[in-house]
């Protein structure tokens, strides 16, 4: 398995790149957000990959950080849900907004990502919610408030390690209003200036 590609950026299409790396070019699968970031990135790039094989295709799909590549295997381990679908998730919601929506069961958010009906959107929260409840029993830490435990909850299933996800919750939990969307989005914004 090809877990990441560094080198050279040496072509860009629509929501793909081909990133030369030593003289052999990767085709490979970018949301919009990497795509644009790489085409303003002079010299080396470098992507984090998830090698999708099927009995006829092989494809690489390429992510700016591990936390992207983590919600990208848990979005196509929904069922229902394919590579495409991840992707354009990835491209279309950022990974606070997506939390949010599936810690609030909000399917109308979920359901402005092409690909996504209202079914899938049901199945999203379904499958998501079950597997943040099994990491939760897995995190340490004293006593925590509901909301507490679903924004930690939330952050493990974007791939956040549960120690990582308690530390960052509990950094911002003394904030003004401490509700489930407003610990996520704190917690994220610490998590970021790492």
């Amino acid at each position: 398995m090809i877990a990441h590609l560094s080198g050279i950026l040496a072509s860009t299409g629509d929501r793909w790149v081909v990133i030369d790396v030593g003289g052999v070019g990767y085709r490979v699968q970018v949301t919009r957000p990497a795509l644009q970031s790489l085409q303003q990135t002079e010299g080396l790039v470098r992507v984090h990959t998830y090698m999708a094989v099927r009995d006829d295709d092989i494809q690489l799909y390429g992510f700016l950080y591990p936390s992207e590549l983590e919600l990208f295997r848990i979005l196509i381990s929904v069922s229902g849900i394919g590579p495409q679908i991840a992707m354009n998730v990835l491209s279309q919601i950022s990974l606070e907004d997506f939390a949010i929506a599936i810690v609030s069961d909000d399917e109308k958010v979920l359901t402005r990502i092409t690909g996504i009906g209202q079914k899938s959107a049901r199945r999203l929260i379904l499958e998501l919610k079950d597997k943040m409840k099994k990491h939760t029993e897995t995190v340490p830490g004293g006593k925590r408030t509901a909301e507490a435990g679903d924004a930690v909850s939330a952050l493990i299933s974007l791939g956040f390690s549960p120690r990582e996800a308690q530390e960052a919750v509990d950094a911002v939990l003394s904030i003004p209003d401490p509700t489930v969307q407003n610990l996520i989005r704190g917690a994220l914004a610490r998590l970021r200036e790492r």
